[in-house]
């Protein structure tokens, strides 16, 4: 697997998951900017997504991975910033479909309702499943149009 700028965030509900993937995706050898929560203090997930999706949507980061307890809080945030597809994933299969037909490129979890190993497993699959291409094009083009975006 190639190495990856990677964005990683979380509010207090995941923030023992997500340091567990820093420390595991810097040992991979990736280049992993966390950016926070830092603690158990509560904060509000919205502010984690949009800093991860607006890194990736800057190109400053390749991926951005981002968790709160249940992954869809920061999944509706995620998606609200112009040129992110963020996906939430609770398995293998949804984490490679979602990059194989929908370019996803933020990874959203939930720290209370996936397991250490399954999330492992998925932000595996996630970062080494390539965007197929071919007749996804169009349907990401598509996406990216309802956006106001140009077409690819």
């Amino acid at each position: 697997m190639k190495t990856l700028k990677i964005a990683i965030g979380c509010d207090h509900a995941a923030v023992m998951v997500k340091d567990r993937l820093v420390y595991e995706l810097r040992e991979a050898g990736h280049d992993v900017q966390d950016e926070g929560t830092f603690s158990g203090e509560s904060v509000d997930y919205p502010d984690f997504a949009a800093r991860v999706a607006r890194l990736v949507a800057s190109g400053a980061a390749e991926r951005g991975i981002v968790l709160c307890g249940s992954g869809i809080g920061v999944s509706i945030a995620a998606n609200k910033i112009p040129g992110i597809r963020a996906s939430l994933c609770h398995d293998v299969t949804t984490a490679r479909l979602a990059r194989q037909h929908n370019d996803a490129n933020v990874l959203c979890l939930g720290g209370r309702t996936s397991g250490p190993a399954v999330i492992g497993d998925v932000v595996h699959a996630w970062l080494a499943t390539d965007f197929e291409g071919g007749r996804h094009t169009a349907r990401v083009a598509k996406i990216e149009a309802l956006e106001g975006r140009p077409a690819r």
